[in-house]
C-alpha cells in the first residue's frame, strides 16, 4: 500500500514542522533545488513566492530559480510579496536562506496574466533549457519545474508534447527512459503511454514495452521510494477487460502476457484489472504502484482523490524532476488564490527522492555478505506467487 509518504495532504504547519525535522541531517548539506518559472502569465511565480514566503521552507532546501529577474520583481509587487532575491549568475554561487534566481534572459517579457502568449512560451523555454543544462551538469541536485502553456511553447519552437518527452530527448539514454508518475499519499500511479490521442493508444501497445514499463515502475518504487517488494497493479485497456474478447483482446494477447513474465522474472505483479471496477471497489489502497495503459485512465481517478497534494514524478532517469500536478491556472494568474499544496508536495518529492536514492547508494556499497544459499531464492517469485503443484514424475 502507499503509506510512506512523509508531509502530503497534511495541514501546512504540520507538513514544514514534518520537513524540517527531515531535513535536519547534520553530515549532509542542504541540497539545491533548482526551479523553472514556467508559464510567465500563469501561476508559476505565484507558487514560488508564496511558498517561499514562508522561511521554514528555506530548512528543506537552497531554492534556484531560473527565470528572469524583471518579471519576477513585477509579479512580487503585484502580490504585496517582498522576497529575499539573491541574484546571481550560476548555480555555484546560490546562498542558503536565500531566494536565489538566475536571470536566464535580459529582453522585455510583458505580462499578461491569463493570456496565451509566445513571448510567455519563449520565456518558459529559455528557463527550462538552463535550469536542464544545470541539472545535466550536476549543479542543481533535482528539478522543480513550475507549470506550462504548451500552446505558447510551440509557437516558441518548443517541438515536444510536454515535459517527459524533452526530459526524454535531454536527459535519457539508450538504456534510460522517463516514466511518468503521479504520486501522492492515495496511490501512485504510471502511465505506458504518456502523451498519446486515445485513437493511437492500441497501436501503441505491446507485450514488450508493457513489460519493460513495470520493470522500470518496480525499479522506480523500490531506489526511488525505498519499498523492498513493492505490488503492482496492471489495469486493462477495454471495459470489463474484453469481456472475453468481445470488446477487445488487447488483455489476452498483449497485456496478459506482459503480467506474467514479469511474475516470472520476480515482479510482484497483478492484473490486468477493470479500472472501473479496481477503482470503485477501492483495490489501489492494496498496491504500492498502478500502472495504467493510458493518460486519462490513471490520471481522472488520481486527480479526482489527490488534486491538491499530487506531484508528476520523472522517473527511470539519473535525474530527478518532479512537478506540480495542475496546470497554469490562467482564471486565477495574478490573484493569489493558487493552492500552493501540489507545489510544496512537489519539493518535498524532490528532496525525499534524492535523498533515497542516496541511501540506497549508501547501503549497496558494502552489502553484507550471503551466509547461506538456497535454490528458491535465485528469484524473488517464491514470496509473491503461489505454490505451484509438482510434476509427476513419467
Amino acid at each position: 500500500m502507499v503509506r510512506d509518504n512523509r508531509i502530503h495532504n497534511v495541514p501546512a504547519e504540520q507538513a514544514q514542522d514534518n520537513a524540517h525535522e527531515a531535513s535536519q541531517a547534520p553530515s549532509r548539506p542542504l541540497l539545491r533545488i533548482g526551479i523553472t518559472h514556467g508559464d510567465t502569465n500563469g501561476v508559476g511565480y505565484e507558487l514560488i513566492l508564496r511558498s517561499f514566503a514562508d522561511t521554514l521552507m528555506f530548512d528543506m532546501c537552497t531554492p534556484i530559480i531560473y527565470g528572469a529577474a524583471k518579471v519576477a520583481t513585477y509579479h512580487a509587487k503585484a502580490l504585496g510579496i517582498k522576497p529575499n532575491f539573491y541574484f546571481i549568475n550560476a548555480a555555484e554561487e546560490a546562498m542558503a536562506d536565500r531566494l536565489n534566481l538566475i536571470n536566464c534572459f535580459d529582453h522585455e517579457v510583458p505580462v499578461e496574466w491569463g493570456k496565451k502568449t509566445p513571448e510567455a512560451g519563449h520565456a518558459a523555454l529559455e528557463a527550462l533549457e538552463r535550469a536542464v543544462e544545470d541539472l545535466r551538469d550536476g549543479k542543481i541536485d533535482a528539478l522543480v519545474t513550475a507549470p506550462i502553456c504548451k500552446e505558447s511553447m510551440h509557437e516558441a519552437g518548443f517541438k515536444f508534447a510536454g515535459h517527459t518527452e524533452f526530459l526524454a530527448e535531454r536527459l535519457g539514454s539508450a538504456n534510460q527512459h522517463p516514466l511518468m508518475i503521479l504520486q501522492s499519499d492515495v496511490m501512485r500511479v504510471a502511465l505506458v503511454t504518456v502523451h498519446c490521442p486515445v485513437s493511437q493508444v492500441a497501436a501503441q501497445l505491446t507485450s514488450e514495452g508493457i513489460e519493460e514499463r513495470i520493470r522500470e515502475f518496480y525499479a522506480s518504487l523500490r531506489r526511488d521510494y525505498l519499498l523492498s517488494t513493492p505490488r503492482i497493479a496492471v489495469l486493462s485497456l477495454n471495459p470489463h477487460c474484453g469481456d472475453g474478447g468481445m470488446l477487445g483482446d488487447e488483455e489476452k494477447n498483449v497485456i496478459a502476457p506482459a503480467v506474467h513474465a514479469a511474475v516470472e522474472s520476480g515482479i510482484p505483479c497483478n492484473g490486468p484489472f477493470s479500472p472501473d471496477g479496481f477503482f470503485g471497489a477501492g483495490l489501489f489502497s492494496q498496491f504500492d504502484g498502478i500502472l495504467a495503459m493510458y493518460h486519462d485512465q490513471g490520471l481522472i481517478p488520481f486527480k479526482t482523490l489527490s488534486m491538491d497534494s499530487g506531484v508528476n514524478f520523472t522517473a527511470g532517469l539519473s535525474y530527478v524532476r518532479t512537478s506540480p500536478d495542475h496546470g497554469v491556472a490562467f482564471d486565477i494568474a495574478g490573484k493569489g488564490e493558487a493552492d500552493l499544496s501540489s507545489f510544496r508536495s512537489a519539493i518535498y518529492a524532490a528532496v525525499d527522492i534524492v535523498r533515497n536514492r542516496q541511501s540506497d547508494d549508501e547501503a549497496r556499497q558494502n552489502p553484507l555478505p550471503k551466509l547461506y544459499h538456497e535454490r528458491r531464492e535465485d528469484s524473488e517469485r517464491s514470496r509473491h506467487t503461489l505454490p505451484q503443484p509438482a510434476k509427476s514424475e513419467e
